[in-house]
């Protein structure tokens, strides 16, 4: 188990950008992949992001590549979500999740998630 906290939402203006944080708990945070999801009101959870826990796999959803960046720092038990050029399509709540063996990009593919943090993008 670990659990996730995420922080850094907000509103901002189309074009801004933001910079999104998924503390972890556990000195066991290495030995997962980490994910980020998004859920925009009346839609699905979507996949957005994951790295591998060694980071040295990463892979994106197609209409965030070039904007958003993922990484992690496992001395600080924390992932990241960099967000720039953002749209109002990409407006929704953003959760951070840990994998649960290895790596993909469905949310069966996860088991601890984080509580969700507000991203609102401003035509």
């Amino acid at each position: 188990q670990v659990q996730l906290v995420e922080s850094g939402g907000g509103l901002v203006q189309a074009g801004g950008s933001l910079r999104l944080s998924c503390a972890a708990s556990g000195r066991t945070f290495s030995s997962y992949a980490m994910g980020w999801f998004r859920q925009a009101p009346g839609k699905e959870r979507e996949f957005v992001a994951v790295i591998s826990w060694s980071g040295g796999g990463i892979y994106y959803i197609d209409s965030v590549k070039g904007r958003f960046t993922i990484s992690r720092d496992n001395a600080k038990n924390t992932v990241y979500l960099q967000m720039n050029s953002l749209k109002p399509e990409d407006t929704a709540v953003y959760y951070c999740a840990a994998g649960l063996g290895g790596w993909g990009t469905r949310a069966a593919d996860f088991g601890s998630w984080g509580q969700g943090t507000q991203v609102t993008v401003s035509s």
